[in-house]
């Protein structure tokens, strides 16, 4: 059996790895459009702060550890999906035969429609040769300016700012992950961004970005203000990378569809990852997680199914968890809440402390938190055990800091 996996991050070497132990006979191909060995790119902001060197990246720190399994890992990028011939085409000329292929080719970053924004200096960070030229700029004293504040910006940020630049956010929301948090939780977060020396401005467009002479840059916003930088990150969102799918007739549409065995419409393709748009566990609906967790656990899932088993995935639960200058904060599940369900909420903004319970009935079903870092993987315990709370909920709706005894209380009486 040939297995081809398109994309090289956490989907694809976890399922790769999980290929070789289920059909030890099976030829597995790695392919990356990068030069770089498999890495995380949840990893690319501790390469900023230098906490780790570029091999601290890379999803596997053994150099041989893809030979030493048997995994062969090519590098080039996919031109197109051949479905009829069962092949990969690659932009060099060359090709990929397969009987099973697993589409994990990731995301990449929106470029926003700026004028300027193809300027020198002007970089999104996302992959480790933007990392590369972002450090050279991002030197003490240096002036930045990142548009977005977003869950992708709000990581970097903190990378930029422990590197001693003089940092300007600018995010067009009215609060910052306006859609990890809620208003409440994410101006406490600007607000603690700003006590740390970060200069955060929401509801703020950049018009324009111009040269200002000797490799500095104008950064010219929709309030008519105009801000000089060394260096402008873009942090606005990213799209699932699938061109190279198109006539392929596998369907598409925020991502790759996929049913509860992480299998396209397209006989024997398989999509993971962040590309993938499959059962959302909170709604039962569709919908696109890009977070590491969920990549891993497709890769998996997927790649037992690839191999022949019938392993039904039971949908992924929406989560973020940031640190941001020694702040964290979560979200999880339906956070916004649910039509007729009920909320409660403790705000602590002296302490930058915050915690939202959402409830559907009497089960936990979303949850914001900012400062509760003892709640996290209660809170995810209950919300996708989909634990009935019985007369729990009313204490927690008194004082919702009980996570840790509600869950224990009604964890044994379900064991």
């Amino acid at each position: 059996m040939r297995y081809v996996l398109i994309g090289t991050g956490p989907a694809g070497v976890t399922a790769a790895e999980a290929l070789r132990r289920t059909d030890p006979a099976g030829d597995v191909t790695l392919v990356s459009d990068e030069p770089e060995p498999p890495y995380s790119r949840m990893a690319i902001p501790y390469f900023l702060n230098r906490k780790i060197g570029e091999q601290g990246t890379y999803l596997r720190k053994d150099p041989d550890h893809f030979e030493s399994q048997g995994i062969g890992v090519v590098h080039g990028r996919v031109a197109r999906v051949d479905t009829a011939r069962n092949l990969v085409a690659l932009e060099d000329g060359g090709a990929l035969g397969y009987d099973r292929l697993m589409v994990a080719s990731g995301s990449r970053p929106i470029t926003p429609n700026i004028r300027g924004i193809d300027l020198p200096g002007v970089h999104p960070c996302w992959t480790l040769a933007d990392a590369r030229k972002i450090a050279e700029r991002a030197v003490s004293g240096a002036s930045i300016v990142l548009i977005g504040a977003g869950f992708i910006g709000s990581i970097i940020l903190e990378s930029l700012a422990l590197r001693g630049a003089r940092l300007t956010v600018l995010e067009m929301g009215d609060r910052m992950v306006p859609r990890m948090m809620n208003e409440t939780a994410g101006n406490l977060l600007m607000q603690w961004c700003e006590r740390q020396g970060v200069e955060v401005r929401v509801s703020t467009r950049v018009d324009e970005i111009q040269e200002a002479g000797q490799g500095r840059l104008r950064v010219q916003t929709d309030d008519g203000s105009a801000i000089e930088a060394d260096l402008v990150i873009t942090a606005v969102g990213v799209r699932p990378n699938v061109s190279f799918l198109a006539g392929t007739g596998v369907e598409v549409s925020d991502g790759v569809l996929v049913d509860e065995y992480l299998e396209t419409n397209a006989e024997h393709i398989f999509a993971a990852g962040d590309v993938a748009e499959g059962r959302d566990f909170s709604t039962g609906g569709y919908a696109v997680h890009a977070i590491q967790p969920t990549a891993a656990d497709h890769g998996r899932i997927a790649a037992l199914n690839m191999a022949g088993l019938r392993v039904p995935y039971q949908g992924s639960l929406s989560m973020n968890v940031l640190d941001t200058l020694g702040l964290v904060s979560a979200s999880f599940g339906q956070w916004a809440g649910v039509d007729g369900g009920e909320s409660v909420e403790l705000s602590e903004p002296d302490e930058y402390r915050y915690l939202n319970l959402q409830f559907d009935g009497d089960v936990l079903v979303g949850a914001n938190s900012l400062g509760h870092t003892q709640h996290l993987g209660v809170l995810r315990g209950l919300i996708q055990g989909s634990v009935p709370l019985g007369p729990w909920k009313g204490r927690l709706l008194r004082n919702p800091t009980h996570v840790m005894e509600a869950f224990l209380a009604r964890s044994k009486l379900f064991a």
